[in-house]
This record gives structure tokens, sequence and C-alpha cells, in this order.
């Protein structure tokens, strides 16, 4: 068989990327290995798909630490505003949330998934699912079309490779495509998991002394062996049975592996800033009046309220505070460390959840192959790439799939572009 433009992975770079070509008025086929289209998107944002980010593209880039800036030129062509004009041109009436986050009114992320399947289906792009894809084949620096598993060749001038990356396995993202890349001659940059529970073996996380407990709007950060601070995130966090997870250490997890790597050391330092606002010298003034205003008090009803009561108990302990004693008992010395703790409580961790617990793969086709406006390859002609499979990474709030859509759709656009200009010389 002969077609256009083949789309691979039925994700929402690769649902868009059909989309696109399609509308160019190329014969499209997609095909996905999976029993259905757009699985990974189906369980988006809880169930109810982040479809994009309304934040100004500066601040969507600042939210895409892994190249982000790559999606400049991106951006110019089809936009986070081109998406939200694009779902409620098909009807999908969109909401935005806290930090611009946009969801569907349904707050189902199953209607987004049927309108681009429907979509794809108006457009008459042929559909095969439950196909596995062998290879891509390549002749004379030109794309040549597509091996399946069963040694079906199905003949194209243009491919889109959408597969995904490594993370989130069960929905079909399982690093297939990295060998059809290196084999057009591209780079594969490190893979490693990002947005990412972190994992300790300090003693109060074996012994699960925090397991379950949620602090709210601190400010989490990564140190460096030297001292030096890598990164803060602040959001909410919650102590687990392995170690930390929750929004503020899912974003801080790349920057444990990063900082593994770049110090070559097995554990790297985690700083919990329970007071945020205020400084160590403020924390210290408000426990000495707190102190003097109730001195016949225990410690731990002074403080009640102060943070969290089981994080309260746990950091008296840590700097030998005994919460029954009175208020007109405690030294200024034992204050001013509570205030440190509270300000700074560290521990070690040493590592993330492997990469198929990750929401999102870091790492994957060098974007320095890739030109910014097509998605194309430089290296191979009719090759083009979107999606996580690129080496593109965000933060999780609809950044990584404003950047599957964004890059999709020019992906598959220029692919059509390019076959029918192959087509009718």
């Amino acid at each position: 068989m002969k077609y256009d433009v083949i789309v691979i992975g039925g994700g929402p770079s690769g649902l868009m990327a059909a989309i696109a070509a399609a509308e160019q008025k190329a014969k499209v086929l997609l095909i996905d290995k999976g029993n259905k289209l757009g699985r990974k998107l189906a369980i988006s944002g809880g169930g109810r798909c982040n479809v994009t980010n309304r934040l100004p593209v500066d601040e969507i880039i600042k939210h895409i630490p892994g190249n982000g800036r790559f999606l400049y030129s991106a951006f110019s062509e089809f936009s986070n505003e081109d998406i939200i004009a694009f779902f409620e041109k098909k009807g999908i009436e969109l909401k935005e949330e806290d930090h611009g986050r946009m969801f569907p009114v349904t707050n189902s992320a199953q209607s987004v998934v049927n309108v681009l399947i429907e979509t794809i289906k108006e457009l008459g792009v042929e559909i095969r699912t439950n196909t596995p894809v062998e290879t891509v084949e390549y002749e004379d620096g030109k794309v040549k079309g597509v091996m399946l598993k069963t040694k079906e060749f199905m003949e194209s001038t243009s491919v889109v490779i959408a597969v995904g990356g490594s993370s989130v396995p069960h929905t079909g993202s399982t690093g297939d495509g990295y060998p059809w890349a290196k084999k057009a001659g591209h780079t594969i940059t490190e893979i490693f998991p990002t947005e990412v529970p972190i994992t300790s073996s300090e003693d109060f996380i074996k012994n699960k002394s925090l397991q379950g407990l949620s602090l709210r709007d601190v400010a989490l950060s990564i140190v460096t062996p030297k001292g030096k601070t890598v990164i803060t995130h602040r959001m909410d966090m919650i102590f687990t049975h392995f170690g930390i997870s929750g929004p503020a250490v899912l974003r801080s997890s790349q920057y444990v592996v990063k900082t593994q790597k770049k110090f070559n050391v097995k554990e790297v330092t985690v700083s919990i800033d329970a007071l945020p606002d205020i400084n160590e010298e403020q924390v210290f003034q408000q426990l000495n009046k707190k102190m003097k205003d109730e001195p016949k008090k225990a410690v731990k009803n002074i403080l009640k309220g102060f943070v969290p009561e089981r994080y309260l108990l746990f950091l008296l302990e840590r700097v030998d505070l005994d919460p029954s004693a009175l208020g007109s008992t405690v030294s200024q010395e034992k204050l001013r460390d509570f205030a440190k703790v509270c300000k700074g409580f560290r521990f070690l961790v040493n590592g993330t959840l492997p990469l198929e617990k990750a929401f999102v793969t870091g790492g994957g086709v060098s974007v320095k192959e890739i030109h910014p406006k097509e998605m194309a390859s430089k290296l191979m002609y009719g090759l083009y790439f979107c999606g996580e499979i690129l080496d593109i990474h965000g933060y999780t709030g609809g950044y990584n799939i404003t950047a599957a859509l964004v890059t999709g759709r020019l992906a598959g656009l220029n692919a059509g572009k390019t076959a029918l200009k192959q087509k009718y010389r």
C-alpha cells in the first residue's frame, strides 16, 4: 500500500499530526500498536485532560526546562491560543483553572480524545490499531516507508514518528521510536525519568514516621554537595513510604537526577522550607514571642498550628526539644535551632522511582537535528518527529501536552506539504 503520509503513534501529537496532514488533502495512514487511540491522553490530568495552558508563551517556555526554547519558532506557527481555538471550534468548550491550566468543561479527557478521533475519521485518515511497526525504511537519504512486524511494507515519502518516550509504558510508550531515529542517523540524548516521585533511605522514611503527611505551599529545594541551591519549587508535597511525592517533588525530580550525574554522587540533599513567606530571624522572633506570651503552656500547645502537628512533633524531636516542656524553660539556642529547621529541614535522597513510574520522559531525539518550524529531520528527507520522543520535557500543568500538540501540528502539516510536493512534481 502507498500513502502520502504515515503517522506512527496515536497519542496527542500523532492524532494532531494526522489531522494536520489530512487537512492538506494528503492520503494519511495512522498506525498504533495498541488496541485504541489516545490512551495516555485519556488518563491525563487525572482523567480530566489538561489540554493546554493559557500563560503567555514566555511563561510556558519557562515551564518546559527541557529545551523549551526550541519551541519559540513552533509557537510562532501554532500557539497555545491556537490549541484553545482548535478545540473550541470542534465543540470542546474549555475552562481556565489555577496557574493558567485549561480543562474541558465536561471534565472528561475522553471527550477530548473522542473529538480528535472523530476529526481524523471525518478527514478520511485510515486508522490501523493493533499494528506494531518493525522499522522505518530509508533509501538514498529519503524516507521509503514503514515495515510492520507482520513484514507488510507500507510505502510513503513522509513519515511522522509520534510514539512517545518511555514513561507510562502501559499506554504504549515503550521507547520504540529511538532505534528508528538512530537508524536515520539521529542522536538520542540520555533518557531519564522526570515528573516522578523521589526516593530516600533516611531512617525517618524507612520507619514511615511521616508517611502520608502532606505539607501545603512549602519551598522544596535541591542542593548540590557544595551547598548551592540548584532549584526551588514552591508547591505542595507529601511524604511516602519510599520518599517524597506531590507537585513540588515531581517538578524537582529531574534536578535530583542531573545533580547526581553532574557531581557523581549517590545521594543529594533536599531542603524543605515550611514557612517560605518569612525569613529565619522572623521565625525566631515569632517563636520567642509565643513562648513569652504563654510561659506556662507546653511547647506543643504553644506552637499548635505553626506547622502541621505531625511535622511539628517531628521537627521538635530533630532539635531535641521536649514537646511537653513549658515555654518558660526553652532556651534561646533551642528556639534558634527550631527556627532553622522550620526554614530548612535537610535530608538525603538517593534518586527517583524508575522511568516506567514517571509521568514524563527526559531526553530523546536531539532537537539540534530538527528544523524548529517544521519538526522535520535535518538528516533524512521526509522524516518528522513530534511529541515526547523529542528531547523536550516540561513540568505537569498542561506544558507537555501543549508541546505535543504544537509539534504534532507542525510535523503533520509539513509532512503533508512535502509529500504532495513530491507527488505532483
